[in-house]
């Protein structure tokens, strides 16, 4: 009897700036195995590691979908009672949790199909830029699913409570331009110009100061819930880290010297 294969796998590209992060399981739609989850965590390390990559961009391979959302041909064994399900929980925390965090810009690249744990995958990313033919859902209503408290955050800090709310409790699907206009995304663009506009895109960002980019990104996941539960000293650590840089110097003479500055991440 052979061994049964692993459903997906992860694969990392790094070009010029810019670490690609796919999820890589077409036949199903990219919905995420096991070991998909167990990988990200993993390619993360390395792009964190790696002052050339400036930031980061998470899609799905193929044309048809982002990421579907868990592999439900899995359920059986990862869900099969509330023991098992916090088990599995557990593991998929380290990747959420570890994308969620991770101190680089990070750019969801949308195509096709965005759902269930796909869209708290997106969310999770910093920014969301989606083609004209994605489509969204949280089907968790139809499935008997609790959707995680951490996730449903995400998405209400996209979407606002009531926007939340509806995707939840309607677990209908949503067209890239009602996406757009509840604040879920944040472009919508025509598939033919959808490669060169994300890496365009990314390319922009990649062209920052790195450690301003990482302080402005924990300050505002700091602030976003009111300032009185923010950690103002780690704030303060990251605008000074920020003002004794060699990249400030630099924006400062580029911007008086009237040329592009050449930051170096330090």
């Amino acid at each position: 009897m052979s061994e049964e294969k692993p459903a997906g796998r992860i694969r990392q590209l790094k070009i010029g700036g810019i670490g690609h992060l796919i999820f890589d399981n077409p036949a199903r739609r990219n919905a995420m195995s096991r070991d998909m989850v167990r990988q990200v965590p993993e390619v993360l390390a390395d792009f964190e590691s790696d002052p050339a990559i400036r930031v980061v961009v998470v899609s799905g391979a193929g044309d048809k979908s982002f990421i579907s959302g868990a592999d439900i041909s899995e359920f059986e064994k990862t869900r099969a009672n509330a023991q098992v399900a916090r088990e599995s929980s557990a593991a998929s925390t380290a990747m959420f949790d570890g994308l969620r965090a991770f101190p680089k810009p990070t750019v969801a690249k949308i195509r096709g199909y965005c759902f269930g744990g796909g869209v708290a995958l997106a969310c999770g990313c910093d920014l969301r830029v989606a083609a004209d033919d994605a489509l969204f859902s949280i089907p968790a209503a139809r499935l008997g699913i609790g959707y995680r408290p951490t996730f449903t955050r995400w998405v209400t800090d996209a979407v606002g409570p009531a926007n939340a709310k509806e995707i939840l409790l309607t677990a209908r699907r949503y067209d890239a331009a009602e996406a757009f206009r509840m604040g879920l995304v944040h472009r919508v663009v025509p598939v033919a110009e959808f490669d060169a506009f994300v890496d365009d895109y990314a390319g922009q960002i990649a062209e920052n100061a790195p450690l301003s980019m990482q302080a402005n990104k924990a300050i505002v996941n700091q602030v976003a819930n009111g300032l009185g539960s923010a950690d103002l000293d780690l704030c303060a650590a990251e605008v000074d880290r920020c003002a004794d840089s060699e990249d400030f110097k630099e924006g400062r003479r580029a911007f008086m010297e009237k040329r592009k500055p050449e930051f170096q991440g330090r």
